[in-house]
């Protein structure tokens, strides 16, 4: 049955994808075909999000992908996890966070990255199985834990995307402010940038993406120490994953303490996003990535 869902997954979250990118690539040669001069594309004014066919068929992948992970995570009132298992969770999160946003934004460039991630995260855990079947899974204080932290790693994936993008948008932006007199191309990277919404409405959504994930990560730190009171009798225990947790906390917070005090942007700001999330992987995903896959041993 799990095979079934894999594949099912997979080929969702593919086709999806594909699709995608077709769509793309037809949009973009449009302007080159209607005679538009170079460096004006038509594709940021077609750009209207996901169809409904769509948006429906994501709604089944993130549908399907949903039973794939609980059915593989919590088998038999037991739970078997590892840093495959956190990558296909986040970018599960990551893929529901986007499904939602199209409802409210043309957000095709960012449907062109989340997918194929998503798709290639889903079959993760066939290839990396080495995970270690945890005994107290059963305790309420756990599973609060284990859900807020997935959804604060969701939240923040995806606005690290949202930071790939930005930088990719700021870069072509004053490119063609330098070229403004001349030929500023229309590849395909700059007809997918063009997809995207202004700026200042990807930053918007940047950071509302990331306090509501600080907020969660805050949370997922809390109930981690009271677990830890819970289990092991000692609430802080400083080890690489807690190290690694409490430093991107830091810098998450820092990025919107200085946001909100001096208004902060720009490239900078952006670089501090995927700085913070490197941290937040390297706190859990990175170092079971290490115990597991390097050293073949065994981590909580």
């Amino acid at each position: 049955m799990d095979i079934v869902l894999y594949a099912l997954t997979a080929l969702l979250y593919g086709g999806l994808a594909v699709a995608g990118w077709r769509a793309h690539r037809h949009t973009a040669v449009e302007p080159a075909l209607a005679g538009v001069p170079s460096g004006i594309s038509l594709s940021a004014s077609k750009a209207s999000g996901m169809s409904g066919v769509g948006r429906a068929l994501l709604l089944v992948a993130l549908l399907v992908h949903g039973v794939l992970l609980h059915t593989t995570i919590f088998p038999q009132n037991a739970m078997i996890f590892g840093f495959a298992f956190a990558l296909s969770a986040m970018f599960w999160l990551g893929a529901g966070i986007y499904w939602i946003e199209s409802f409210f934004f043309p957000l095709d460039g960012l449907r062109l990255l989340v997918l194929p991630i998503a798709c290639l995260a889903s079959l993760m855990p066939l290839v990396f199985g080495g995970v270690r079947v945890l005994s107290y899974s059963a305790a309420p204080m756990f599973k609060l834990h284990f859900l807020i932290a997935n959804i604060a790693y969701g939240l923040f994936a995806i606005a690290a995307l949202h930071a790939i993008l930005m930088l990719m948008l700021e870069r072509r932006l004053q490119r063609m402010r330098g070229l403004s007199t001349r030929h500023t191309g229309n590849g395909w990277l700059a007809s997918w940038l063009d997809t995207l919404p202004p700026l200042l409405t990807l930053e918007k959504l940047l950071f509302r993406l990331i306090g509501a994930g600080f907020v969660l990560l805050t949370l997922t730190l809390v109930s981690g120490l009271a677990f830890n009171e819970q289990l092991l009798n000692r609430a802080l225990q400083f080890d690489h994953k807690t190290v690694f947790a409490f430093l991107s906390w830091l810098m998450f917070g820092a990025l919107l303490t200085a946001r909100r005090i001096s208004g902060w942007r720009g490239c900078a700001a952006l670089r501090w996003v995927l700085a913070s999330f490197v941290a937040l992987l390297l706190a859990y995903v990175g170092s079971r990535f290490v115990f597991e896959v390097l050293l073949h041993r065994a981590v909580v």
